[in-house]
């Protein structure tokens, strides 16, 4: 929570969320009017939500009240008459702070996202890390044949039980014992394991194995090893989403309307990111509950948007977006995973996406075990794409995950950009979304709308949309969507 302190008795309280661009927008508008102003960061003080909800009527931030007076969110602030606006200055100014006045959270300043005072990472180091370090840069690793393929960097079994027999004074059992503690940590995987189960390590086999950090792939968090031991995945993803969403915050515009991504790759924090990004390389995946997988994997997709905009820019045609989403990834759990596996593989339970005419995961691949059973339509309304006219972001938790995306869904339809009625014409015209992914919302017009119906919030909107349902013939269209970038550069 953030407050202006000034003269006036009463004060305009907002209430908004991080990293979102129309809070932006709507508290630089505010800040010129000479009245204090209290931010109260939803994010942060959730236990808000549902009495903000009863107080307005709606789901999306911004919501601004002068004293006790609701406004609405930022298309209502900006589109406010001057002279009714100067009337609620005045009213604040002069008025004391009623008792109805909209509620503030408890005083409890809120804890570093990272774990320190300045967001830098900190971690307990692996007992086997520094083991590795080792490895790397001892003469066990090279290049290996095994019929007409070369393998390299890479290293035998009985090569890495050897090197720890005579360079780190093991037996022969604890040597091979650690060459499994290795492997199964995913400090290195198996890239030729011929007679072998998947995950075992025997000596005398014709197997090879190489470091993770050298498994060739185009991971933004490959290159380096993972030397934190493991952190729970809702807590990694978690502490990553708050990091880079702290970052896109404080390069966004003062309008909101836009990033500097070049700001935000100079920036000292953002080496810290990095760093933290690495340690999703090993992290647990398979004991994850439905919750937690929706949770993790949703803020990871948000993060990793942000972080392939950094490194390669963001995409501006058609081309370019398909390269970006099939060609971003992390190193997650020893796997590499893209943005389209992260949607369609994961989140949507495994279905073929816009364009693609294979699922992302074969039946064989280690990836399908992480996938949801089923696609979860609500996913849509919390992945951010980068463009302009994707939902707004923020941080989930296992706890709550599926209230919280339903709150995403019902904040996105209030938006005229993704749903608008036309009573006259008993029409109605939905985003792009609706009619990429309609198989996730039934496959059919009619229950494409009545889902639609049954996630608003009680509105205008919802009423008029129930009248024309109930008219029937009810004719749908789809909006226009806005690939614009939000780069400033």
């Amino acid at each position: 929570m953030e407050e202006f302190e000034g003269s006036a008795p009463g004060r305009v309280t907002v209430y908004s969320i991080q990293g979102c661009p129309h809070c932006v927008q709507a508290k630089a508008t505010l800040g010129r009017l000479g009245v204090p102003v209290c931010d109260v960061d939803m994010g942060r003080h959730p236990e808000l939500r549902a009495r903000v909800k009863e107080l307005t009527g709606r789901s999306s931030v911004p919501q601004i009240f002068f004293n006790n007076i609701h406004v609405g969110g930022n298309d209502d602030l900006q589109k406010l008459a001057p002279e009714e606006l100067q009337r609620l200055v005045n009213l604040v100014k002069k008025e004391p702070l009623p008792a109805d006045a909209p509620p503030l959270p408890e005083e409890n300043p809120p804890q570093d996202a990272a774990g320190g005072t300045d967001g830098e990472f900190v971690c307990e180091k692996d007992e086997l890390a520094d083991l590795v370090g080792d490895l790397k840069h001892a003469n066990v690793i090279g290049s290996h044949r095994r019929g007409l393929t070369v393998y390299k960097k890479s290293f035998s079994c009985d090569q890495l039980v050897d090197w720890l027999q005579k360079e780190k004074g093991m037996a022969r059992a604890e040597a091979s014992s650690t060459g499994q503690a290795l492997l199964q940590k995913k400090y290195m995987v198996s890239v030729r394991a011929s007679g072998l189960q998947e995950g075992s390590f025997e000596e005398g086999k014709d197997a090879l194995y190489r470091l993770l950090e050298d498994d060739p792939n185009s991971a933004l968090n490959a290159g380096q090893t993972a030397a934190c031991s493991p952190i729970p995945a809702a807590e990694l993803s978690l502490l990553v989403r708050e990091l880079i969403l702290k970052l896109f915050s404080d390069h966004l515009s003062a309008d909101g309307k836009s990033v500097d991504y070049k700001g935000m790759l100079g920036n000292p924090a953002f080496d810290r990111y990095c760093e933290l990004a690495v340690q999703l390389q090993r992290v647990e995946l398979l004991s994850l509950s439905r919750e937690e997988k929706l949770a993790f994997f949703i803020n990871i997709y948000n993060a990793l948007v942000i972080h392939g905009s950094l490194r390669l820019g963001a995409p501006t045609n058609m081309w370019q977006r398909y390269r970006f989403f099939n060609y971003v990834s992390y190193l997650i759990g020893g796997e590499v995973f893209t943005l389209q596996d992260i949607e369609n593989g994961v989140l949507r339970g495994n279905r073929k996406g816009v364009a693609q005419l294979l699922k992302p995961f074969s039946k064989t691949d280690p990836r399908l075990q992480v996938a949801l059973p089923d696609a979860e339509p609500l996913i849509h309304f919390a992945l951010n794409c980068g463009a302009k006219g994707c939902p707004p972001i923020k941080t989930y938790t296992p706890q709550d995950i599926d209230g919280q995306l339903r709150t995403a869904a019902e904040a996105f339809l209030e938006n005229d950009e993704a749903c608008l009625v036309d009573s006259g014409k008993s029409e109605v015209r939905l985003s792009q979304i609706f009619k990429w992914y309609k198989a996730d919302f039934g496959g059919t017009d009619e229950k494409l709308l009545n889902w639609v119906l049954e996630h608003m919030g009680d509105s205008p909107k919802k009423t008029s949309l129930q009248g024309v349902l109930s008219a029937g013939k009810t004719k749908v269209s789809f909006l226009p969507y806005d690939w614009g970038t939000n780069s400033s550069h």
